[in-house]
């Protein structure tokens, strides 16, 4: 399955997303974001599911991120 690499404004987002995502039952890891990308704070999600229905979870949760790459 595809992974999304959402891209996160502090570690501290990233472990509450992943949290989160994970009590909804998503799978969802927290990575370094690789150096190719290099947006935000050093740290990103990685999620299998589709990119903007995660989105919209975290959004709605005011979970802020930077942005989205395709894995």
């Amino acid at each position: 399955m595809k992974k999304t690499m959402i891209t996160m404004s502090s570690i501290t987002y990233a472990m509450k997303a992943k949290e989160y995502l994970n009590s909804l039952g998503y799978w969802c890891e927290v990575e370094r974001t690789r150096k190719n990308i290099g947006s935000g704070c050093g740290y990103s999600i990685v999620v299998r599911d589709d990119p903007d229905l995660i989105t919209l979870k975290l959004e709605r949760k005011h979970i802020p991120y930077k942005g989205i790459y395709s894995l």
